[in-house]
């Protein structure tokens, strides 16, 4: 029995590659059900891997889960769109769009250039001196996804028992894992730690190595019912140096609606959604930036979310952390699955399926 701790995308995902391998598997969720905090607190953004390092495991394994993510939203009704995305760059922003565009090229990703022209025939409101066009990228319901998932998982004979916190790991002199509930005790041949933003505390629990989770929330605003018409798909303005992540976007979903952000504010608590949130009025002037009639009467206060990040707000980028725990080989971390985990999600299933060699 394999028991895999988190029942978000990446847990869900480990746990679908081995349970297709015939592997006896339970995912032990401490929420009523899967997925409630960063699987589908975020954009939906099926990304193509532009941006991090070519070496990096957030890059190969988004290239590889983009792929597999697509098949499996055919195969399954997933409801996606694969709709591309534009990189806006403003008039002295040249050099940042340049950039973007080197860096797709090192990790084997091509952009099409937009001139003015282009630009207005795909999205006439907004404002940019030039622009990228990703074809790759896509939006998926993360949502569905995650209940698809889960219920894909149950069909290859996985058990997920929601509602479960985990009080206990207790290593065997065997080499397996008791993992310990309020409600029951199993033996596990290994533990995959997928927690989340409580991986890190799940490690310590365990008697394992020391990581740390810094909790990153992100808020999002929503155009108006009436504004919406001015937004076709996903717009991205170029990322700069200054700051964490790819700036404040505009992403419409499928049903129509258009969401901005989200913001970036590295926090303590790692539960809280909504204390002092941002007003309004802060998603203005970015909103403006790339549509310029938009007024503050065209916004509505949306969703938040927070990423689970292994680097803190003095450093830029850490990668995804998975493999075998350096002090207890049963246990497999799967640890600090920001951005693109969603999109990297099957891969990321196969890649620890291949460390527990099944």
């Amino acid at each position: 029995m394999v028991v895999v701790i988190g029942g978000g995308v990446a847990g869900l995902a480990s746990g679908l590659a081995l349970a297709m391998r015939r592997i006896d598997v339970c995912v032990i969720e401490r929420h009523g059900r899967p997925g409630q905090e960063s699987s589908t607190h975020n954009s939906g953004v099926i990304h193509a891997g532009l941006y991090h390092p070519p070496d990096s495991l957030k890059t190969r394994l988004c290239h590889e889960g983009r792929a597999r993510l697509y098949s499996f939203c055919r195969q399954h009704g997933v409801p996606h769109v694969r709709c591309g995305k534009l990189i806006v760059a403003a008039r002295g922003e040249e050099a940042e769009l340049e950039a973007v565009a080197r860096s797709a090229a090192a990790n084997g990703v091509s952009l099409e250039p937009v001139d003015a022209r282009a630009l207005k025939e795909r999205e006439p409101h907004v404002a940019a001196a030039t622009a990228l066009w990703s074809t790759d990228t896509g939006w998926i319901d993360a949502d569905a996804y995650v209940r698809t998932l889960a219920a894909v998982l149950q069909g290859h004979g996985g058990v997920i028992l929601n509602g479960t916190p985990v009080v206990g790991l207790e290593g065997q002199t065997d080499g397996t894992v008791d993992v310990v509930t309020p409600r029951e005790r199993i033996r596990a041949t290994a533990v995959i730690n997928a927690a989340g933003l409580g991986a890190d505390a799940v490690s310590e629990l365990a008697g394992g190595d020391t990581f740390h989770i810094y909790p990153c929330r992100g808020e999002y605003a929503e155009l108006a019912v009436s504004a919406r018409r001015l937004v076709h798909g996903l717009v991205y303005p170029v990322p700069h140096h200054s700051g964490h992540g790819l700036g404040v976007h505009l992403t419409k979903t499928i049903g129509g609606a258009v969401w901005i952000g989200p913001t970036i504010r590295y926090q303590e608590d790692k539960a809280d959604y909504e204390r002092d949130r941002l007003p309004l009025d802060a998603f203005l002037e970015p909103t403006r930036k790339l549509l310029p009639d938009i007024t503050l009467g065209d916004l509505r206060l949306g969703a938040s979310g927070i990423r689970a990040k292994l680097h803190p707000a003095t450093e830029r980028f850490a990668d995804f952390l998975i493999r075998r725990d350096s002090r207890i080989p049963a246990l497999v971390h799967v640890a600090g699955i920001d951005s693109p985990g969603l999109t990297a999600s099957l891969a990321i299933g196969e890649y620890v399926a291949a460390l527990l060699e099944v």
